[in-house]
């Protein structure tokens, strides 16, 4: 511990590390910590795994005091990495306790403004920092160090303009520290205009080149899965990625693994923040050893033990591979890289190969049997129907068929029947939603009748006559249905 207490770290911090096994201070925490202490405002590129959130939480931790509001703001780009950053603060504080708050989107606001009365640090995600700030919950004017928290990511992300307001509502006056994996020329603009003489450090990647292999196999796109089934049975792994790109190849790919007999958890960010967590609480106790991902997860969050990372799709951002590669292959563990690239992915691929030190030795696909898909990514309009509470549109028809099909309604409306492919009338919305509301009107190739054919007929749970509810549909319903038998 005599290395980290050289740093100027205070005894109460020093014992917290202490217990947590802290040994030496690692590369970015030896170029950074003092800096910090000292009130200098520093620009560090560091990756994942590097040990930043000690590297800046250490000089914030001895220069908040309690009660006096908050006096820290650590910005992230993803609820999971602020979630992770408070929790090792508040372990960092143990001994001299703090009251640190995570603040981010996808879960009630109104335990937040409580939290806030009383946080002397908060770690929050742009968006729901802004939105408190609109609000007029959150007071930045004690402010005294602003951390920008894998600011590429949040500049690729889209938050700029977000972060810029913030900062603007921090005193002038102020220690601001940015934290990168890459220094791009967004990053050194924002650095002009926002800091105050910063000091550049940087520190080695994380990831020992030595112990990574990085391979591909090419493959036909209707054995892509295939592939990536048979190589997760083969691999003698321990905790898997499996990155997607999208989220309904993640959702596409953890339900047919299932299926097929692998435990495997999906996260995205289509999912709630609560559910998120348990996720990766589960995947961090190596309760399920898979996990399929978005790059949500590539970026930010200390996953130890991974041995192996596939790209079932190869990242549009070739800095992306980068950052996925990262997770394995780290504190002198090997790792493995497997590509699974099929034409689809041919285009981005070659901006991976073109990246300098990255060296993908091409291997033979072996002969694996076509495995029968059992669940299928939705369709933009079934996405669309889902979304808006409304039935599939199509579902049921067949290509060239003259009727739509049937599809049931969201929780209040009945569905839209399919698109036929003439002007006939679908056989739109016949059941209503759990509210036992048909749709009024149903949906057809080219023209709107209403109720269909069939349409608003008859609710779902209770039997009620939905078009009791209208009687201008339930009268043309009836009209309708008098003349088709008539």
């Amino acid at each position: 511990m005599q290395a980290f207490k050289e740093l100027g770290i205070s005894d109460p911090i020093l014992k917290s590390l202490e217990e947590h096994g802290f040994e030496k201070p690692s590369e970015i925490q030896e170029k950074t910590i003092k800096l910090v202490i000292e009130g200098k405002d520093v620009i560090a590129g560091a990756s994942t795994g590097s040990g930043k959130t000690l590297a800046f939480g250490s000089g914030i931790l001895q220069n908040t005091k309690k009660d006096y509001g908050v006096q820290a703001l650590v910005l992230t780009p993803t609820r999971e990495l602020a979630d992770q950053i408070a929790d090792a603060l508040d372990n960092f504080s143990k001994h001299d306790p703090l009251s640190i708050s995570a603040i981010y989107g996808g879960v009630s606001i109104i335990p937040q403004i409580k939290q806030l009365e009383y946080a002397d640090i908060i770690v929050g995600t742009p968006g729901r920092i802004l939105d408190h700030i609109e609000r007029g919950t959150i007071d930045l004017s004690n402010i005294k160090t602003l951390v920008l928290d894998e600011a590429d990511r949040m500049l690729d992300m889209g938050f700029i303009d977000d972060v810029k307001t913030i900062i603007n509502n921090c005193p002038k006056k102020r220690q601001t520290l940015l934290f990168s994996a890459t220094i791009s020329q967004d990053i050194v603009l924002l650095a002009q205009d926002y800091m105050n003489n910063p000091i550049e450090v940087s520190a080695e990647s994380h990831v020992d080149p030595s112990k990574l292999k990085q391979i591909y196999y090419d493959v036909d796109d209707n054995l892509k899965y295939s592939l990536l089934k048979h190589l997760l049975e083969i691999e003698k792994a321990k905790l898997v990625m499996v990155f997607c790109n999208t989220r309904s190849n993640v959702d596409f790919v953890s339900n047919n693994l299932k299926f097929m007999g692998i435990e495997s958890l999906p996260i995205h960010g289509g999912f709630s923040q609560e559910k998120r967590s348990r996720i990766l609480e589960q995947f961090h106790s190596k309760e399920v050893h898979v996990l399929v991902c978005t790059d949500v997860a590539a970026r930010g969050l200390d996953i130890k033990g991974v041995s192996h990372i596939y790209n079932y799709d190869t990242p549009n951002d070739a800095n992306e591979y980068i950052h996925r590669i990262g997770r394995t292959a780290r504190a002198g563990k090997e790792g493995k890289v497997i590509n699974v690239v099929s034409s689809r992915d041919y285009d981005n691929f070659r901006n991976v190969l073109d990246i300098e030190g990255v060296k993908i030795e091409h291997v033979e696909t072996p002969y694996v049997p076509r495995v029968r898909i059992r669940w299928m990514p939705e369709t933009k309009g079934q996405r669309y129907a889902r979304r808006h509470n409304i039935g599939d549109r199509g579902s049921g028809s067949r290509g060239g068929d003259r009727r739509g099909g049937y599809s049931r309604g969201g929780s209040s409306r009945g569905g839209y029947g399919g698109r036929g492919s003439s002007r006939d009338s679908g056989r739109g919305g016949s059941y209503g939603g759990r509210d036992s509301r048909g749709s009024s009107y149903g949906r057809t190739g080219d023209r709107r009748s209403s109720g269909g054919s069939r349409g608003g007929s008859y609710g779902n749970r209770d039997n009620r006559r939905s078009d009791n509810k209208n009687p201008v549909g339930r009268n043309k319903a009836r009209r309708e249905r008098k003349s088709r038998y008539d």
